[in-house]
């Protein structure tokens, strides 16, 4: 293609976005931009620095006015850390979910995205890429799965990585994901209107993305 573009892949945790948006972004030879990493690297920035309040946007906005964050490929630079393990926790997962529901956070978040997003083609994975951050975006995806089959690919990520998990806590937690994001008052996840709906329960990695490259190519 001749001029840039942008590949939003929108859907509920544990669909396999940003697997599925990384190996789009390798197929396509373009940038990926985890936007899910993003908020987990404020999570941790707070979590790290005692904020436990969240209902104070005053203290989370002053905190995170400092904050640099940069996307390498397969890194999280968190104002120049490695923090791409660190923002894999159980724990640190809920607290994004907290703060992603704070109008002010996504606010900060959604600006450094659009920049990203001005800077050559992307792919670029979210809650609300295609509804909010580039509504105009060339192709959108709208990536789902059973709760079941979320539940178990969080779970075994999870002891992939040593850490102790319960399915049915997972299930829950997931559960609860969901609630938030397709409830908040701000950006909730939905699917946008020109969005191509796609089930992954059953599918392999490769058959997603052989899916979308498909769409693409088709348009």
């Amino acid at each position: 293609m001749d001029k840039s573009y942008i590949v939003a892949v929108d859907g509920p945790s544990g669909a396999g976005k940003s697997t599925i948006a990384q190996e789009l972004a390798k197929s396509l030879d373009i940038a990926y931009i985890d936007t899910g990493a993003m908020y987990r690297a404020c999570a941790l920035y707070l979590s790290e620095r005692g904020v436990k309040n969240f209902s104070s946007t005053t203290d989370i906005v002053k905190y995170l006015s400092d904050i640099k964050i940069k996307l390498e490929p397969g890194r999280v630079l968190l104002n120049g850390r490695d923090v791409s393990k660190l923002i894999r926790t159980g724990e640190i997962s809920r607290l994004a979910s907290d703060i992603s529901a704070i109008k002010e956070v996504r606010d900060i978040l959604v600006e450094m995205q659009r920049e990203m997003g001005k800077k050559e083609s992307v792919v670029m994975d979210g809650r609300d890429i295609g509804t909010n951050v580039f509504p105009d975006a060339d192709y959108k995806i709208f990536l789902v799965a059973s709760l079941e089959e979320r539940a178990k690919r969080r779970y075994k990520e999870l002891l992939e990585r040593g850490e102790n998990a319960d399915l049915s806590q997972v299930k829950e937690d997931m559960r609860q994901r969901d609630h938030n994001d397709s409830t908040r008052k701000y950006n909730p996840l939905k699917q946008a209107e020109d969005a191509m709906l796609i089930d992954s329960t059953g599918m392999g990695i490769n058959q997603v993305v052989d899916k979308i490259l498909k769409i693409i190519k088709e348009r």
